[in-house]
């Protein structure tokens, strides 16, 4: 009996490991680590990478300088993905499918795809269009992103959104036929992020329990600001604790720094940690808080329910399908400080409930967002769109 052999894939993207700041760049992680189990897969991505023994191949591209040189800081940080892009098509693509990441990508997607004669398939983290904060960090670069991710999605052969919600806005925003777009959710590593009871860290960084936990980038989106609003409501002698770092953009983070500086209840970790680190603060604090006004998923919230904190998460996007009102931890309407310092403080006044939400977020991590099955259901994706 002849067996067929499975299809390969490109995998574009703008981070990887060791240079990952964000949720895009950890799902790529684990879905390329999972998918490489199950079938050929290449990675193409931004920027120098140490030499590894990676168990696939990996392809890193750096800017052409020429491009940007002289430009406004704020239009190079579209030109400069513009020239990336143009360098990950130079080299033959040689798998049936192209996977991009992010609007970083979409382009070199785009071109790969009429090169190549592959199939297109985008996974969209996020919108430019609902995104108009963009425009502080790129300036007039922000309608480059927005067509770079435009061209990508409408000429795409599947389009994946991260949650219901997230092709909702695909297809309100883009013309695209609802056919091709499919919901496969973000994962989490189970094994990697569970309770311990290390917490050798908190030391470390001048940490006491209780305290509430964010982990973020500084930027409007993650609606940091509204936490900070919260944080005079919230019960006294509890901490507000911020790993938060990547600015949009240098005016944010001052703001941040200023506010931070008027509370005395505050840690403002200002840097992304060591994975086992952040792990550890989410292992021991008693709420965790995603106070996010734009979230198409919200792959922090899984990490805390994996490693059984409550969550008190805004309303919007594709939190609710995953975070359970009630149920694993509560959510409250996006910025609104009252609503929010309100919902933690109930679970700050019951220890019982916190363990109640805890146990229950890990159970719910466990049922339905592990990443082979999330690798399993890309594959599975990418088969129907190759026809078998």
């Amino acid at each position: 009996m002849t067996s067929i052999k499975p299809p390969g894939v490109t995998i574009m993207t703008r981070e990887f490991p060791p240079n990952i700041y964000g949720g895009a760049g950890v799902h790529v992680d684990y879905l390329s680590s999972r998918l490489a189990r199950l079938m050929d897969v290449e990675v193409r991505c931004f920027g120098e990478r140490p030499y590894e023994e990676d168990a696939f191949p990996v392809l890193s591209y750096s800017p052409w300088l020429e491009m940007s040189k002289g430009s406004d800081l704020k239009l190079q940080k579209v030109l400069d993905p513009l020239s990336v892009d143009l360098a990950m098509v130079r080299d033959p693509i040689e798998t049936e499918i192209v996977h991009c990441h992010t609007w970083y990508t979409f382009f070199a997607g785009y071109l790969g795809k009429m090169l190549y004669e592959t199939k297109l398939v985008t996974t969209v983290h996020s919108l430019e269009p609902l995104r108009p904060w963009k425009e502080e960090q790129l300036g007039s670069g922000y309608a480059v992103s927005s067509w770079m991710e435009k061209i990508g999605i409408e000429n795409s052969d599947r389009v994946i959104a991260v949650s219901k919600e997230m092709r909702e806005d695909v297809l309100e925003h883009f013309n695209v036929d609802p056919d091709k777009v499919v919901v496969i959710h973000n994962g989490i590593d189970l094994g990697r992020y569970r309770r311990i009871d290390d917490a050798s860290a908190l030391s470390q960084y001048g940490i006491e329990k209780p305290y509430v936990l964010f982990v973020g980038r500084i930027s409007r989106q993650k609606g940091i600001m509204h936490l900070l609003d919260a944080a005079e409501m919230i019960r006294p002698g509890v901490k507000i604790v911020l790993i938060a770092g990547t600015p949009d953009t240098k005016e944010i983070e001052e703001k941040l720094g200023e506010r931070v500086a008027s509370l005395d209840n505050v840690i403002w970790i200002n840097r992304m940690l060591p994975r086992e680190h952040v792990i550890q603060l989410y292992s021991h604090a008693s709420v965790f808080a995603c106070p996010s006004v734009y979230e198409p998923f919200g792959i922090i919230n899984l990490e805390a329910m994996a490693c059984e904190i409550p969550v008190v998460a805004s309303a919007v996007g594709g939190i609710p399908e995953v975070v359970m009102d009630g149920e694993t931890g509560f959510l409250v309407p996006p910025a609104d400080p009252h609503e929010l310092a309100s919902a933690i403080n109930r679970i700050l006044d019951s220890e019982e409930l916190g363990r109640k939400f805890g146990s229950a977020g890990r159970l719910r991590v466990e049922r339905y967002f592990s990443w082979e099955a999330i690798a399993e259901q890309t594959r599975d994706m990418y088969l129907e769109m190759l026809g078998g």
